[in-house]
């Protein structure tokens, strides 16, 4: 039980006395859960959780990656319990949403790729993702265009320009995700993209770039060449 524990070791009197700097990861999680469960600690908990079978070793990326019913395969992580976990997971995307808001620049595919990388690189299927712009490329709309395979999205260039005319776009951007986490363009991301901007120059709604996100890397597509 956490009162086992010396209070200078337990995790938030640890937190307040050095920071939250000198917590391990699986001390700040505990932090999160607040208890265990009637046979382990919460510090105890936490690793479990971060060291969950279904991942393989310590991964602080499961709290993203894990869905509830995986949590609650854990021993100890009940229902409020994996919500809490999901909660900092969804919390910690949304930080990272709004601290490169800022730095969006909708001609920059850095500050783009930036901006949607932890909404997307996490995702266990491709997603395509529409941005529709105006005259001035400011945003007027982000919509899900399409969720595909593992491997493999499916979009159309008549989907595309639908969602585009009704959001009264000038121009757009297309993202995707690549479960695999490399960014590297497949045959059909080619295609598919040179189909989507000839469609473009003959509606008048330019593509500005379609962006691939990979796993903490991206590629984008007009960089590349392959959109002239």
């Amino acid at each position: 039980m956490i009162k086992d524990i010396q209070p200078e070791y337990r995790p938030d009197e640890k937190f307040l006395r050095y920071g939250p700097e000198a917590l391990t990861a699986s001390e700040l999680l505990a932090v999160i859960l607040r208890t265990g469960s009637s046979e382990e600690h919460s510090v105890e908990l936490a690793g479990h959780i971060l060291h969950s079978d279904l991942s393989g070793g310590e991964n602080i990326l499961n709290i993203v990656n894990l869905e509830i019913r995986d949590l609650m395969r854990i021993q100890g992580v009940g229902r409020v319990k994996a919500l809490q976990v999901k909660a900092v997971a969804e919390l910690s995307k949304r930080i990272h949403s709004e601290s490169t808001r800022q730095a969006l620049v909708f001609t920059e595919p850095e500050t783009v790729a930036a901006h949607y990388m932890e909404k997307l690189r996490h995702l266990k299927r491709e997603v395509v993702v529409l941005l529709a712009l105006n005259s001035a490329c400011a945003l007027l709309k982000e919509s899900i265009i399409s969720q595909g395979t593992v491997n493999s999205s499916l979009f159309s260039p008549r989907e595309i320009y639908l969602e585009a005319f009704g959001s009264q776009a000038v121009s757009i951007i297309l993202l995707h995700n690549h479960p695999s986490g490399s960014p590297e363009p497949s045959n059909a991301d080619v295609s598919g993209t040179r189909q989507v901007a000839e469609a473009g120059r003959i509606v008048g709604i330019d593509l500005l770039d379609h962006i691939i996100i990979g796993d903490n890397c991206f590629c984008s597509m007009r960089e590349k060449g392959y959109i002239i």
